[in-house]
């Protein structure tokens, strides 16, 4: 693998994301100096004392002066915000490149607000994260092993495809890409429809419970991992829904087809169908592991 030394890396929202790729590029030594750009003033003055960056920004400005890279960790609501806030103190040679969820949206706000830069704009997203959110869940192994999916548009340049990639593959990714309408279908099929059925079962245990802590009390493994993603940041999550709208739309209606199936099987007490279909959902779920391991 090529080396690479970063001298400037910036990352702008240092939470579970930014901060797991600040340690990582730290610990693989290319980044001679991070600085972090944050909101919360307690969150980024953890990163510094916990040495996930080197200093915390004070204004955009300084923050991007010399900065051979710059990594958008932020939640996707605000990308168009941080684009516009950006734009003008880019310099000439810095890449960028996002972590976000979603694709379409951010590439939209880099149309609108990168124009100059979108030479060296390489949209991105590490499948890889976990139920907590802050730089203090960070973890320099967070990407080991983990896929990361760029998403170049046709105004990128290859060499910024090409710093990109190596950046996430010292961090321990494998990297590939994709296009960007592929992207977002995908993934509201494999993520974002999931977090919303977990979401909803706490939801309707909440909601259709006099006393959902009596129910939970009775709660096992199982439910623990089936909803151990509705743990996620709110925020977060308001974000990439409402981002991806119209492919989540799709796939809950798809989803609730698949209940209603389900529901007519059991009213006809067929248990023959049932067992078809329970049996294909695991020989699925049997060869997905198999081939990831």
């Amino acid at each position: 693998m090529t080396h690479i030394t970063l001298k400037k890396l910036v990352i702008i929202g240092v939470g579970l994301i930014g901060g797991s790729f600040a340690l990582a590029s730290r610990k693989a030594g290319i980044a001679s100096y991070i600085v972090g750009v944050g909101r919360s003033r307690k969150n980024m003055q953890h990163a510094l004392d916990l040495g996930v960056i080197d200093e915390i920004a004070t204004d955009m400005a300084s923050a991007l002066r010399d900065a051979d890279f710059v990594l958008l960790a932020m939640p996707v609501g605000q990308t168009e915000n941080i684009m516009a806030q950006i734009a003008p103190h880019l310099e000439t040679n810095t890449v960028i490149s996002d972590a976000g969820s979603t694709k379409q949206d951010v590439v939209t706000a880099a149309r609108n607000h990168l124009s100059n830069n979108l030479k060296n704009f390489v949209p991105g997203h590490p499948i890889a994260g976990a139920e907590y959110s802050g730089v203090l869940a960070a973890q320099d192994s967070l990407y080991a092993g983990k896929h990361v999916i760029l998403t170049p548009i046709e105004e990128t340049h290859i060499a910024a495809i090409e710093i990109t990639t190596l950046l996430w593959q010292v961090c321990g990714a494998v990297v590939s890409q994709m296009p960007v309408e592929e992207h977002d279908e995908t993934l509201a099929a494999t993520s974002h429809l999931p977090h919303i059925l977990a979401f909803a079962l706490m939801n309707f245990l909440h909601n259709h419970s006099s006393q959902p802590e009596n129910l939970l009390r009775f709660a096992g493994s199982g439910f623990r991992d089936f909803t151990r993603i509705a743990s996620s940041s709110p925020e977060m999550w308001r974000d990439i829904c409402l981002a991806n709208r119209e492919a989540l739309l799709k796939q809950m209606a798809a989803y609730q087809q698949e209940l209603i199936s389900l529901q007519t099987i059991l009213t006809n007490k067929d248990g023959e169908a049932l067992e078809k279909s329970l049996s294909q959902a695991r020989e699925m779920r049997e060869k997905w592991l198999n081939r990831n391991n």
